[in-house]
């Protein structure tokens, strides 16, 4: 689900003061020296600098009013402490980067400024509006500016000089959690959050995924059951059924979009056709198609076709005939491929049985202590829940004697259930608990246990230790979980603690964690509701440099995740240094290959869902949009 935070995503724009143009405007007086500016912007300047990082602020609009948000009133208070102390709201067109225009006109005061407001009234009018934020009244919008698409900039003024510029951003964030620990049932089994935008609230259970690759042939269309047999037979699928196959084909940049599309589209089917000979559930399909610009973008670099990459697509194209064609045609023949990525789902002779059945079948083999039979039956029921065939109830019913011969089947019903409903975890853990009694040695629920109690933690529902806690991660070690296991335990343990440090303003000793947690998440695999969680904790925190490294290699692929690229997006389109740099063209490529609607759409007004239109002074970016999104 994604989630709009206006007041706190701001970002600085501060231009040279040599470059004011504005004059007359209320009684805001511009410097016109380095001395004078110097003389009264010093303790503005000072301020701003000292101003801790978690300090956000913004305008935000209700029909024709505007309000300075802001989430720490010391702050607040401390900036408009003397009568001379203001602020003033710069409404700014989107008019003025029209793609008919040569160029944009290059101008610290971008728009119309309304009346500035100053110390007292600013301080006397700031009110409560949520938890940790406060607002006040600064401006209201014309009937004909109400009809336009604007945006908001802030000048702060000190001593009624103007001595900040700031234009706000709105990035576009999503809910997000600790890092996924999983639990274990027969092996370490992984409840995830779909990142999708549009997904609904709650958990799924993940099935097993293989992902891999099959390599095109120029201008083959067609893949019958004998092409696919090697990698069919390579995947081993003895035990399982493929559910669900999403593929992504790609074609090489030659040839004309319309051609290369629908020829991806043939050979993808075709690949899904084949697979569905081997099995007869029907296996759910999700298909996309698109010209592989990333990797050749990426390929070509520090080659004799390096220039191809400053030309626009259709000029590319044009060069990308006849001898050159061929001439490239070893590395255009890696670019023609399908991204194949396989759902897979467990082969389950019980399948056709109620979930009554499985009940009273479960319930005999417990007794007859026939174990293996009572595993699968176990798997069965948990298949029917996962699919809401079963109700949650019954696992409360499987009768399950607390002895240590049962132990693995009675740590997979209590893991199941917190699985299904976190809710459960106070009940789940202090079971697990009862069951350590019986098994002390047991790595498997020792894990259980603390993943559930570090679940507890973040929601306050248990007073921790956290030196006994961390002590009782670093030690499954002697019980034979994986160090991988137990360093993603310990950054979830940085998350919360980062989070209960925050909400003290403990800002130090949260930068420790947050530290921590960069110097360790490369220990482990991350799935890519992990990058996201981890990369919305970074910025969150206001460490998007960090979040920027996180996802910047992910970003130059093409099998990144939707909401992984455009969130990368979020945070670098403001960077300027960034967008210059040659590489950068090819994430742009990469998002608009992915869709096209969405990254036109970051360029909107922030009220029309942008990041912000202001983006268009930058010339490429100017460039790239008029380019792709002015048809």
């Amino acid at each position: 689900m994604k989630i709009k935070h206006f007041y706190f995503l701001v970002v600085l724009l501060l231009f040279g003061f040599n470059q004011l143009i504005a004059q007359g405007i209320y009684d805001i007086q511009f410097p016109k020296t380095d001395n004078e500016r110097t003389q009264n912007c010093q303790s503005c300047h000072q301020i701003f600098r000292q101003k801790p990082k978690e300090v956000k602020f913004s305008i935000k609009r209700e029909k024709n009013n505007l309000y300075f948000e802001v989430n720490d009133k010391k702050w607040f208070n401390l900036l408009f402490k003397n009568a001379g102390d203001g602020l003033a709201v710069d409404l700014v067109d989107k008019n003025r980067y029209n793609c008919d225009l040569e160029s944009v006109e290059r101008a610290q005061i971008k728009g119309k400024v309304l009346k500035p407001i100053y110390g007292s009234r600013l301080r006397s009018g700031l009110k409560p509006n949520g938890e940790n934020r406060f607002r006040v009244h600064v401006g209201r919008l014309s009937d004909t500016d109400i009809n336009k698409e604007l945006e908001y900039n802030i000048l702060f003024l000190s001593n009624k000089y103007l001595c900040q510029y700031y234009v706000i951003y709105d990035l576009e964030s999503y809910q997000w959690d600790l890092l996924d620990m999983g639990m274990y049932l027969d092996s370490l089994t992984y409840n995830t959050k779909q990142i999708k935008a549009t997904a609904k609230e709650g958990y799924i259970l993940r099935n097993k995924t293989l992902k891999f690759k099959i390599p095109f042939e120029k201008n083959k269309a067609a893949y019958s059951q004998e092409d696919i047999k090697p990698i069919y037979d390579s995947l081993r699928l003895t035990d399982f059924n493929i559910k669900s196959i999403n593929i992504k084909a790609y074609s090489s940049a030659e040839g004309s979009l319309e051609r290369n599309i629908e020829l991806q589209e043939q050979r993808a089917n075709s690949i899904v056709a084949a697979l569905q000979t081997f099995q007869k559930p029907t296996i759910k399909t999700q298909v996309s198609s698109s010209e592989n610009w990333v990797e050749f973008l990426n390929d070509i670099k520090g080659t004799k076709f390096e220039n191809l990459g400053k030309l626009k697509k259709n000029q590319v194209k044009a060069q990308l005939i006849g001898a050159l064609s061929a001439e490239m045609e070893p590395i255009l023949q890696y670019h023609r491929k399908a991204v194949l990525e396989l759902e897979l789902e467990k082969k389950d002779k019980y399948k056709t049985m109620s979930p009554e059945e499985l009940l009273a079948k479960f319930n005999a083999s417990i007794k007859a202590e026939n174990l293996d039979e009572a595993i699968e039956i176990q798997n069965s029921l948990f298949e029917k829940l996962k699919h809401k065939v079963a109700s949650p109830n019954i696992l409360r019913k499987m009768e399950i004697p607390k002895q240590a011969k049962f132990v693995k089947i009675f740590n997979k019903n209590s893991a199941y259930r917190y699985i299904l409903n976190v809710r459960q975890a106070l009940i789940v853990y202090n079971e697990l608990l009862d069951l350590e009694k019986l098994v002390p040695k047991n790595g498997e629920v020792k894990y259980n246990i603390a993943a559930v109690k570090i679940k507890l933690w973040r929601f306050k529902a248990i007073d921790i230790d956290e030196i006994k806690l961390k002590n009782q991660i670093y030690s499954l070690k002697k019980y034979g979980i994986e160090s991988s296991l137990i360093s993603r335990m310990m950054v979830n343990f940085h998350i919360i603690k980062a989070e209960n440090l925050m909400r003290k303003r403990d800002y130090d000793n949260k930068d420790k964690s947050v530290i921590y947690i960069k110097n360790n998440y490369k220990k482990f695999y991350l799935s890519d509701y992990d990058y996201l969680s981890l990369a919305q904790f970074f910025s969150y925190y206001a460490n998007i440099d960090l979040a920027v490294e996180l996802l910047d290699k992910k970003a130059r692929s093409i099998d990144i995740d939707e909401n992984l690229l455009f969130y990368y997006l979020n945070l670098t389109l403001i960077n300027d240094e960034l967008t210059q740099e040659d590489d950068y063209r090819t994430i742009l490529l990469n998002a608009i290959n992915m869709n096209k609607e969405r990254f036109c759409k970051l360029f909107n007004a922030v009220e029309d869902g942008g990041v912000t239109f202001q983006l268009l002074a930058d010339e490429y970016l100017r460039g790239t949009y008029c380019e792709n999104c002015e048809d």
